[in-house]
């Protein structure tokens, strides 16, 4: 295994597992920007707002375009992973837009001897193209304690002419069987038909985000809704990784999990606000922990 190559004197808090990709934002048949993606980079930009310590291991290609805080891994013989972005501008009663999502290219997957020999209080598995594998899985699963999953890690299948982002059930994954041991199981309203919550529910802890409708969250033995933020959305890519960077955060950071949930709403409505990667500040976690008094009080 290789050694922390990311700050090698943190604490070891938090490792983030997930390639950083290119993006393309294509409305209407135009181009409308070429970005950073992955929801590496979304998740990183949340934690590194809010100055919460993290490694992270992902892989690019020779061609990576950008700089970014956290190194990645450059493999010479690859291109990095590439998304195009289809969506248009009409938007729904839930305001969401239509979107296809293509994968252009892959970069290799993340091997388990890619990770760092070290252990850690939080592990987040967050591959969007396909480069989380079961191995990776279950070394996350071995050096840290609490392990958060993004669902599109697990269940995304690729077109074999076109790469259109298509989507399997849960249970034929292959992932299924290490859900007792995951912490929590984030998925979209749209991923968590995939699975069956109630099921799920039993085995691990579950978030299922919903747009302008906030999120709810699922355990065992009960759930609870967590209300949104108002915003006026410009591009939905990254919302999900922008929250699940910011539930993270807030547990991080010692909140309750409903009160980690309504930072991650928080941190989702600001990215839909903004074509690519929103830019945050040090001082937005002591803002949000007020509005999270603020609601509770109302409550």
């Amino acid at each position: 295994m290789v050694r922390d190559r990311n700050q090698p004197n943190s604490t070891h808090r938090v490792l983030v597992s997930g390639n950083y990709c290119h993006d393309v934002l294509i409305k209407d048949g135009v181009v409308l920007a070429e970005t950073l993606g992955g929801a590496a980079s979304f998740i990183s930009n949340v934690f590194d707002g809010l100055s919460v310590p993290y490694n992270l291991v992902s892989k690019v290609g020779f061609d990576f375009a950008y700089s970014v805080p956290r190194d990645p891994i450059v493999v010479p013989n690859c291109k990095t992973t590439l998304f195009h972005a289809h969506f248009d501008s009409g938007v729904d009663g839930d305001g969401r837009q239509d979107r296809v999502l293509k994968r252009v290219s892959s970069c290799d997957p993340i091997k388990p001897s890619d990770l760092p020999e070290s252990r850690f209080d939080f592990g987040m598995a967050v591959g969007v193209g396909g480069e989380v594998t079961v191995e990776t899985m279950e070394m996350l699963l071995e050096i840290c304690n609490t392990v958060f999953v993004d669902i599109q890690a697990l269940i995304r299948a690729f077109d074999g002419v076109d790469g259109t982002v298509k989507h399997v059930a849960l249970k034929e994954s292959g992932f299924f069987h290490l859900l007792p041991r995951i912490g929590f199981l984030k998925a979209s309203a749209e991923e968590a038909l995939f699975m069956e919550v109630e099921e799920v529910r039993k085995l691990c802890c579950v978030v299922v985000t919903n747009g302008r409708r906030g999120c709810r969250v699922y355990w065992r033995d009960g759930e609870v809704e967590v209300g949104p933020f108002p915003t006026n959305q410009v591009d939905p890519t990254g919302a999900g990784d922008s929250f699940l960077g910011g539930f993270v955060a807030g547990l991080v950071n010692g909140l309750t999990v409903p009160d980690a949930a309504l930072l991650g709403n928080l941190f989702g409505s600001l990215t839909v606000g903004h074509i690519g990667l929103p830019k945050f500040d040090f001082r937005l976690l002591q803002r949000a922990r007020e509005e999270v008094q603020r609601r509770k009080m109302q409550c």
